[in-house]
């Protein structure tokens, strides 16, 4: 057995030139905290605490898995999101702080307005942080939200129930066509945060995101790097109430244009908003007709 000081110590000692002292100490705290169920100050009231084998393993075992770039939101299986918790796992993408930017915007926007009469659609729900975050924020509105794959539906259902919200989950790829909804539905607001990443921006990413988070949630092919928000728009223009909403979170790099894609469709009041990094990354269209 070794005191908790010792393992700090083999942390910062393992994981410093990888990751940075501030950061190795970050992730020292959260794994405490989470497998250990300990406080941050708990070293400074109990300087000597000896832990057990069986939390030892795990604080080892965590190192190990740092070493290989494995996110930390995977190694303890959840993370947070608009005051959320939100379980996570490889098959779906870690939620980001800039998306919260868009929730908050598309709650801004209809706040006060009769909730229960708010018929949304999120498209590529991974692990639900949208709708859910929405479902909470406009509390009583309809909620359908869609993935490609059976695994992140499955997260996102179980992150629905822990979070207790009513969500229509559906399966299907938004690039094969119409899904199986009745003719005449419609929806005052449809949301989505695509693959957007094309493959010549790899080199820009951090071996965490590029070795272990889900490809297909990530990645488009150059030659076609709107290639989803053609499918949205399309989907869009015909499912949409008139005035009703599409939001988007979009490549920083091709803002003008995502706008101007969505202005060759029937919308109007096409904005492009910046996130709290001051990136191009939020796109608000309204269906004019």
């Amino acid at each position: 057995m070794m005191l908790l000081k010792e393992i700090k110590i083999v942390f910062h000692t393992e994981l410093d030139r990888h990751y940075g002292a501030q950061e190795v100490a970050s992730f020292f705290y959260l794994l405490i905290d989470y497998f250990l169920g300990l406080e941050k100050f708990v070293l400074a009231l109990q300087p000597e605490l000896v832990i057990g084998k069986e939390s030892e393993a795990l604080l080892f075992n965590a190192i190990t898995q740092l070493k290989q770039d494995i996110p930390i939101q995977y190694i303890i299986g959840e993370t947070g999101f608009m005051d959320l918790i939100f379980k996570v796992s490889p098959s779906v993408l870690i939620p980001r702080p800039e998306t919260e930017d868009l929730v908050r915007w598309i709650v801004a926007d209809n706040q006060g307005k009769p909730s229960q009469y708010l018929s949304i659609l999120d498209i590529g729900t991974g692990s639900g942080c949208i709708s859910i975050s929405l479902a909470k924020g406009l509390e009583g509105c309809k909620m359908k939200a869609m993935d490609i794959s059976s695994d992140a539906l499955e997260l996102a259902k179980a992150n629905a129930v822990s979070n207790g919200v009513k969500i229509d989950f559906l399966q299907h790829d938004i690039l094969k066509g119409e899904p199986e909804l009745e003719a005449s539905v419609s929806f005052d607001i449809i949301v989505s945060n695509p693959p957007y990443v094309r493959e010549l921006e790899k080199k820009e990413m951090q071996a965490n995101v590029l070795n272990h988070e889900p490809k297909i949630a990530l990645f488009i092919p150059d030659e076609d790097p709107l290639l989803f928000y053609k499918a949205i728009a399309s989907f869009a223009a015909q499912h949409l109430v008139k005035n009703g909403s599409l939001y988007l979170e979009i490549n920083q790099y091709l803002g003008a244009e995502t706008v101007a894609l969505l202005q060759s469709y029937p919308f109007k009041a096409v904005e492009l908003r910046k996130d709290i990094f001051g990136n191009d990354r939020m796109i608000k269209a309204v269906r004019s007709i």
